[in-house]
């Protein structure tokens, strides 16, 4: 569904990540799919999930956000406006969370009347949505259910899962991307929806072929190199299993992309800064995730089994696959469906993870895989289709603004 059916919606976005994050997730690829296919999208950066903390991150967060926040709505493509709220961090007071809430239902009304947009659809990320944000001017309302965020450290549990269960009660439709999502929300709407996570597709093919040129920190590391893009973060990550990995195979280059202690911060790297054969190389920019790929031989997916991670869908499962390379992946409930592809190793211990890396290495040394081609599916852009389908199928039956 498109503008050019005469179907255009405004959107607004309420996200749990600031547009200009290093690495991009559903909420910025939905907004720029949204807005290819002809809606305009409002993009509400982070309200906070948890108090901050006093640490580096959190603090350079917080002067980012003073600094944003004192500006105009941003475009930063066609029909994508971008706006940083100034709230309250962290508020557990009554009246500082009433504060909060006529902050923003006073500003989004103001800049979205100031940007000439309609109160269409409400397409949220946030769990906590509904405590700070009466949505009972839209025509639509949709919880886009991507993790199951009660499960990360340091989250307030018992608040998120207060708030999710009433917001998913509330919502026209609720989006996930894992089948145990699916089954966990379902019993609060029966209108609960599995669409995987997918990828950027076109931004991450070119990583095929050799026609990249390489980073220089990357092309100075001997080959072959395997690696993984994302948060270095120990309830993501399943940091012995790499350290044994990198020193049962110190002929191998392993790569990690991506800031240590993100969303966990008592992360313990097991010793791994400490081997020769193993590169931290810290975030880098989405535009630039192909050229690395593109160095890479394997990539990998080693995630522990938590209660995180039994309800994620891997973000790089697919952008790896459409970059051309194999991926070794432990057993991860959201993958088993996946698990029959060639070129996906699935691993239910450590000794069949490295023998599908060794695996893994010799086909692509032999030149005996070749890479899928991944259908439009797949893509940001075909399941945002997908998803606006629903929507629309679901308008004979919306009869009243949520309350």
């Amino acid at each position: 569904m498109s503008a050019a059916d005469g179907s255009r919606r405004d959107v607004t976005l309420i996200s749990t990540a600031d547009w200009d994050h290093p690495f991009w997730t559903n909420k910025q690829h939905v907004a720029c799919s949204l807005a290819e296919l002809g809606h305009r999208v409002f993009y509400v950066e982070s309200l906070g999930l948890r108090p901050p903390r006093l640490e580096a991150q959190d603090l350079r967060s917080m002067v980012n956000r003073l600094v944003r926040g004192l500006r105009p709505p941003r475009r930063v493509r066609e029909r994508v406006w971008v706006w940083s709220p100034l709230l309250i961090p962290g508020a557990s007071r009554p009246w500082q969370q009433q504060l909060n809430r006529w902050i923003l239902q006073a500003m989004v009304a103001f800049w979205q009347r100031w940007l000439g947009l309609r109160a269409d659809l409400l397409w949220t990320y946030n769990p906590l949505t509904l405590r700070v944000f009466h949505p009972g001017g839209y025509r639509q309302l949709v919880y886009h259910c991507v993790d199951d965020l009660a499960a990360q450290p340091c989250m307030p549990v018992a608040l998120i899962q207060r708030w999710e269960e009433q917001l998913c009660r509330a919502s026209t439709a609720v989006f996930v991307t894992s089948r145990e999502l699916e089954r966990s929300r379902r019993p609060f709407n029966a209108n609960t929806v599995y669409f995987s996570n997918v990828a950027d597709l076109a931004h991450f093919r070119p990583a095929r072929g050799g026609q990249l040129p390489l980073p220089a920190d990357l092309q100075a590391l001997p080959g072959p190199r395997i690696g993984f893009v994302g948060a270095v973060s120990g309830y993501k990550l399943d940091l012995a299993l790499l350290h044994q990995l990198a020193l049962q195979r110190p002929d191998l280059s392993l790569v990690l992309i991506g800031r240590v202690g993100e969303g966990d911060p008592g992360t313990v790297l097991q010793g791994l800064d400490q081997l020769p054969n193993v590169h931290l190389l810290g975030p880098r920019p989405y535009s630039q995730l192909p050229h690395y790929l593109a160095g890479f031989d394997l990539a990998l997916l080693p995630c522990p089994i938590n209660a995180y991670t039994r309800s994620m869908f891997p973000m790089k499962f697919f952008e790896y696959l459409a970059a051309g390379l194999p991926v070794v992946a432990t057993n991860l409930p959201a993958l088993q469906e996946f698990g029959g592809w060639d070129g996906v190793s699935l691993c239910p211990d450590p000794d069949a993870f490295l023998q599908a890396v060794d695996h893994g290495l010799a086909r692509r040394r032999q030149g005996c895989w070749q890479p899928p081609e991944l259908p439009e599916a797949w893509s940001y852009r075909g399941r945002t289709m997908a998803m606006l389908e629903h929507l629309q199928h679901r308008q004979d039956r919306w009869t009243a603004p949520v309350s």
